[in-house]
């Protein structure tokens, strides 16, 4: 994609990566991404804001051509990771009078990171502001969305907020701005889950302070702009405020059918007390799509057979994910068969130190599942239903 104009004298540079499928060796991309980096032309001096991914070096230096960049006053580095700040050892050699804009902690991170002199950095403290000539740049810290150093920049004259990974999408596409708002809320819903969703708290603290800002565009660091920003602005707000919806997360693991015909009958026991439910079976889920699942769910049961005395390893991921994720949920419980015994129960109970759930009576039986276990089965859906009715879980 060639430079797309934001503004007079503002646009965008950065890089689309329609091919990559993996993120930070864990992330899985089915859309791809992009790394979005933008320029600000002042009367009297230019600013970059955030690079792109080193996979992408060479994007970023074309299209500062097709612009005809001669001279760069600021690199504003919103966030150290290296998919925003890869380049910037690249960009400050070619434009090697340019001074890197951060916050203290990030000055640090990008030396450690990117052995970039120290004397080549300005830092700045949350409010201050950098004036362009005609325009001013705003910096505003945000720790943990989602790292320790993070800031975001407003652009105040054409109120533009660039807030780096906060808002973005995995999204490789042509549409420089939001066209299809189905087709970003789910990559956008997605990147929250896997990436911003451990951090809610924060967030919630920095909607508030952004309600002060009058902002026409937000343009993140990765998928298309928002030129409507309350879309993006609503999503977030629901995701990180909105109480937990009466939505039942069953992922799983069936070695010799036992624990499948368990979440079968469970299932259906879970849709007749009118409760939604998401199954994923581990053996084939995006474990993207079960991070998303749990932005809303109230409870997660997982469903294991036992290996060595304790659950299935791919229900240990899960359960790890579930538990670095901090989701909203409020009610847990396992349900699984065993061949002689075991300690699944002991051993995903003390897996979830991040959570504050009440783990419901476990269901586990031995062997192939009976009607004794078919109807415990049936009083946790009872349980369930229940609980998400007391608290209004609608």
């Amino acid at each position: 994609m060639s430079v797309v104009k934001l503004a007079e004298g503002v646009y965008w540079v950065g890089a689309i990566d329609w091919n990559r499928r993996l993120f930070d060796s864990l992330i899985p991309l089915p859309d791809g991404t992009s790394y979005n980096s933008y320029i600000i032309r002042g009367k009297e001096k230019t600013a970059i804001i955030d690079t792109v991914d080193t996979s992408m070096t060479h994007e970023l230096p074309k299209h500062l051509g097709q612009l005809g960049i001669n001279k760069v006053d600021y690199v504003i580095a919103n966030h150290a990771e290296q998919d925003h700040s890869g380049s910037l050892p690249h960009v400050l050699e070619k434009y090697p009078e340019a001074k890197v804009i951060c916050t203290p902690r990030c000055k640090d991170m990008l030396i450690d990171l990117l052995m970039i002199p120290s004397e080549k950095f300005v830092t700045v403290n949350d409010k201050d502001t950098i004036s362009l000539g005609n325009r001013t740049l705003e910096f505003i810290h945000a720790p943990w969305v989602h790292w320790p150093e993070t800031m975001l920049t407003y652009l105040r004259e054409d109120r533009v907020l660039f807030p780096c990974d906060l808002f973005g999408s995995h999204l490789a596409t042509s549409d420089a701005f939001v066209k299809d708002e189905w087709l970003v809320y789910e990559a956008a819903k997605r990147y929250f889950a896997e990436i911003m969703m451990p951090f809610r708290s924060n967030i919630q603290k920095h909607l508030e302070r952004l309600k002060e800002y009058k902002i026409d565009i937000i343009a993140p660091s990765h998928g298309p702009m928002y030129s409507r920003p309350d879309f993006i602005l609503q999503a977030y707000r629901s995701w990180v405020f909105d109480e937990p919806k009466n939505i039942v997360i069953l992922p799983y693991i069936s070695m010799h059918g036992s624990t499948q015909k368990m979440v079968e009958h469970f299932v259906e026991a879970l849709m007749q007390r009118g409760i939604g439910v998401k199954q994923f079976d581990l053996t084939v889920t995006d474990i993207g799509k079960l991070a998303m699942s749990l932005v809303d769910a109230a409870t997660v049961v997982v469903g294991t057979p036992t290996v060595l005395a304790g659950p299935h390893p791919n229900v240990i991921h899960a359960v790890f994910l579930a538990n670095a994720l901090r989701p909203k949920i409020k009610f847990v419980s396992v349900i699984g068969s065993y061949g002689w015994g075991g300690r699944t129960v002991e051993v995903l109970s003390s897996m979830l130190p991040n959570l504050k759930v009440e783990i419901l009576e476990p269901v586990l039986c031995k062997g192939y599942p009976r009607e004794a276990d078919f109807n415990s089965l049936d009083k946790l859906a009872d349980t369930i239903a229940r609980k998400h009715k007391e608290n209004n879980f609608v």
